[in-house]
Formats: structure tokens, C-alpha cells, sequence
């Protein structure tokens, strides 16, 4: 029972590592800001919450050790790194980055120009 666990911490980590290194590729792979954010964001967040949550899993079972503090990063983590890169994307697209230019879709831009002509209107 003790090897399948181990197993099963080890596989978690290294997916974790796995989906880490899939972020960096995205990172210098992807063409623009907004793609290159997506790969930072989905993948590193979720790399890191495998990292965390088998790192979590050998203390506990291999320790008998409940470690708070990896929960709260595992929670901390979950919570911060979607938001952020969202927020890195938005600054992005107020700021005028241009997007890629084989781009098939632009939410934000009727939306903004939308919450504009209300903000026009209004004054």
C-alpha cells in the first residue's frame, strides 16, 4: 500500500513539473500578451496546485503531518493566479496592446465601447 501511494505522490508532483514546464514553453512558443498570459495562467496555476497538493499528500500520509500552510497556499494560489491574469490581460487590452493578428474573436472591444457611449451619454 505504501509503494501505490508513493507512486501516486510522485505522479501528482510530476505532473505538477509536467504542466509547469508546458507554461514556459507557452511562454516563449505563443505570439502576443494575451495568449502568452492564458498559458502563464491556466497551466502554471494548475502546475503549481498539483505541486502543492501532492506535496500536501506525503505529508499526510508519509508524516502524519496536516500541514495548514500548504492549504492556504493551495487556496491562496487557486484564488490569486486566474484573477491576476485576468487583470494582466484587461491592463493589456486598456492599454493598447494589439492583438494577434490572426485573432478570430474580441469580446472586450464592443464592451468597452458600449460602457463608453453610457459614460458619454451620461455626461
Amino acid at each position: 500500500m505504501r509503494f501505490i501511494a508513493e507512486l501516486l505522490v510522485g505522479g501528482i508532483v510530476l505532473f505538477g513539473a509536467l504542466l509547469g514546464a508546458l507554461s514556459a514553453f507557452g511562454l516563449i512558443r505563443l505570439p502576443d500578451v494575451y495568449l502568452r498570459s492564458h498559458a502563464a495562467t491556466k497551466s502554471a496555476t494548475l502546475g503549481v496546485l498539483f505541486v502543492l497538493g501532492g506535496t500536501f499528500l506525503y505529508f499526510l500520509l508519509f508524516m502524519d503531518h496536516l500541514s495548514i500552510k500548504l492549504l492556504l497556499g493551495i487556496v491562496f494560489v487557486f484564488i490569486t493566479g486566474p484573477v491576476a491574469g485576468h487583470l494582466n490581460g484587461r491592463a493589456a487590452y486598456r492599454s493598447g496592446v494589439a492583438m494577434w493578428k490572426h485573432s478570430v474573436q474580441d469580446d472586450l472591444g464592443p464592451a468597452l465601447k458600449k460602457e463608453q457611449t453610457q459614460a458619454d451619454q451620461a455626461n
